[in-house]
């Protein structure tokens, strides 16, 4: 795993560290708010990825960042970003709410609507990339929860915020496992400390039940027959209901199904410790008993064969 990026300290900085953080996030809105402008600005970007999820270290002085309507209008690949503040202070507004985040701070926020971030002096934050699938709780509650402060001194946050801190670290000494159960933890533990944020009575109606349902999939996508009436039955609730509650989720039950195998077969082929499984041992691990039907879905969704990305992928390990 490699660290790209670094110091922009070329002529033209400021310019050229702008727009480095807009290609490698989602187009933004940079702005200098320094006092002698840009000028003198210095500013840092290093990024890699894990899995599904990109890390980055992005760091400067005093400017402000915005997520505009009519940059999402160029770009919205639906993503959710996590940001905890490594040093100096930082401020993240969305949805009418503002999160004033010290060292040690975190907060989620969504590509998909206008957002701000100030920076009034020098700060550094570690941002966490990923689809906005990955984070396991409802779509509806995100609006709820974005730009809420997380302590880094409470509660969940006071678990997570050192596991991030230390993520960081192993991210920029390159020696983070590679091992795709450290993206399933990192999921796991940001959903957990999102989730303890929402309000008491802000939790939409059916997300919990949304939630079992989903965690049912995930224990059983080895099972070929897993359908729709299958969840319907085992969750005492009839296959109309959960197919409204999918789709008000932005999902089909089937879609859903569907996608979490892909993208657990995807993770699979990109694992060293998998690299004697043959493509049809891994896609039926998942219940997609017929590889060449596995194989088209693959290319249909990431752009390339199972075959293909697995090379792709293992070549990059060992470059």
């Amino acid at each position: 795993m490699r660290l790209g990026g670094g110091p922009a300290r070329d002529d033209g900085q400021f310019e050229h560290w702008r727009q480095a953080v807009s290609t490698a996030f989602v187009p933004l809105a940079v702005v200098s708010t320094a006092e002698d402008g840009p000028g003198r600005f210095t500013g840092t970007l290093r990024t890699t990825a894990l899995g599904g999820l990109q890390l980055s270290e992005v760091g400067g002085h005093a400017v402000d960042v915005r997520r505009t309507r009519t940059s999402i209008k160029r770009s919205d690949p639906g993503l959710v970003k996590v940001g905890l503040q490594l040093s100096g202070s930082g401020v993240i507004v969305q949805d009418d709410r503002e999160a004033v985040l010290g060292p040690g701070d975190f907060a989620v926020y969504d590509t998909s609507k206008p957002y701000d971030l100030h920076f009034a002096g020098d700060f550094s934050m570690f941002v966490l990339m990923f689809p906005r699938e990955l984070l396991r709780i409802a779509s509806r509650e995100l609006g709820t929860v974005s730009a809420r402060r997380i302590q880094g001194s409470t509660g969940m946050g006071a678990l997570v915020s050192p596991f991030l801190t230390n993520l960081h670290h192993s991210v920029v000494t390159g020696t983070m496992p590679t091992t795709p159960l450290v993206e399933d933890a990192v999921l796991d533990l940001l959903s957990a400390a999102v989730q303890s944020e929402a309000p008491a009575d802000a939790t939409a109606p059916g997300a919990s039940l949304l939630l079992r349902v989903r965690s049912f999939i995930d224990a059983h996508l080895h099972d070929p027959t897993l359908d729709t009436a299958t969840l319907a039955s085992h969750h005492h609730v009839s296959t109309r209901h959960l197919q409204k509650m999918f789709e008000a989720d932005g999902h089909t039950v089937a879609g859903w199904i569907r996608y979490r195998r892909l993208e657990k077969c995807r993770r699979d082929l990109k694992d060293v410790r998998f690299r004697g499984d043959s493509i049809g041992t891994i896609c039926a691990r998942y219940g997609l008993v017929n590889s060449s039907h596995f194989s088209r879905l693959f290319k249909e969704t990431y752009g390339v064969s199972p075959r293909v990305f697995r090379e792709q992928e293992l070549l990059s390990i060992t470059a």
